[in-house]
């Protein structure tokens, strides 16, 4: 039987920059087996202490944590040393470092990165708008759009420009159905980022099955048949390409690994503006 390690994720603020970190780390293992803990907004040393008397009583306990008060941080890492249990700060040589490296001290302030700032209200807004322009809805603005995402149906573009409004950009999405279901505006546009999204046929015609089940509908079209949808794909390539967009190849990606090669591009592009 395989050891079950009891991981212990520390936080002194919402736990999710934490539960990142262990997301990517986990996945470096595939013989991995664990049990999670999770304690956030963890801040006094008796919150500490009782976390620490409960993974001493488990078996093969690990704790990784973020608690960027160097006091108390050094609190959990000493007494975690003592019961000898695995512990490890995720942050904690990395602020260190930055602050050498930028000759000044860190505020130490729990949840830093959720201040209301400038971007914080930036991400807001184009959340607000990405939601309002998905699936070619509310053209009126579009041109105010930072990125703009075409496609054929199921090509991961609402979920794409979801991530992508995350990150401060706003991000309008339009289905391609032929040439004409593109506004004008935006064919002529050049200081716009316009992306086009495509992939395999044979992937596109397992997604639009799974979709039509999923809605418990059967009933052969247009929408499921190989032919029509290699011959969607194709026209929707030819248009890319006769208006120079940029084309990404969305079969076996992830919506992360497609945003980072979308924001890859609007770099380029505003580079070279």
């Amino acid at each position: 039987m395989k050891n079950t390690h009891q991981v212990y994720l520390i936080s002194d603020s919402t736990g999710e920059t934490l539960d990142r970190i262990f997301m990517a780390l986990k996945a470096q293992f595939s013989n991995f087996n664990y049990e999670l803990n999770q304690f956030s907004f963890t801040r006094t040393e008796n919150q500490i202490s009782t976390i620490l008397k409960d993974a001493k009583n488990k078996d093969s306990p690990i704790i990784l944590y973020t608690v960027v008060n160097s006091k108390l941080a050094k609190f959990l890492s000493e007494e975690a040393n003592k019961k000898q249990i695995p512990c490890f700060g995720v942050l904690g040589d990395l602020i260190l470092n930055f602050s050498k490296i930028l000759n000044q001290k860190a505020t130490h302030q729990p949840s830093a990165q959720h201040v209301l700032d400038e971007d914080y209200y930036k991400r807001i807004e184009a959340i607000q708008f990405t939601m309002n322009h998905d699936d070619g809805n509310n053209t009126e603005n579009i041109l105010e759009s930072d990125i703009i995402l075409i496609g054929v149906s199921r090509t991961s573009k609402t979920p794409t420009s979801i991530y992508l409004a995350n990150k401060g950009l706003k991000t309008s999405n339009i289905p391609l159905v032929n040439d004409m279901s593109i506004p004008k505006e935006v064919i002529k546009s050049s200081t716009i980022c316009i992306i086009g999204l495509t992939t395999e046929a044979e992937r596109l015609y397992d997604i639009r099955r799974n979709r039509l089940n999923s809605l418990k509908e059967n009933e052969a079209s247009d929408y499921t048949s190989l032919e029509k949808i290699r011959d969607e794909i194709d026209q929707s390539r030819k248009i890319f390409k006769q208006n120079k967009w940029p084309i990404i190849d969305v079969t076996r990606k992830s919506v992360e690994e497609t945003a980072a090669s979308i924001i890859k591009i609007f770099e380029i592009k505003n580079k070279n503006a």
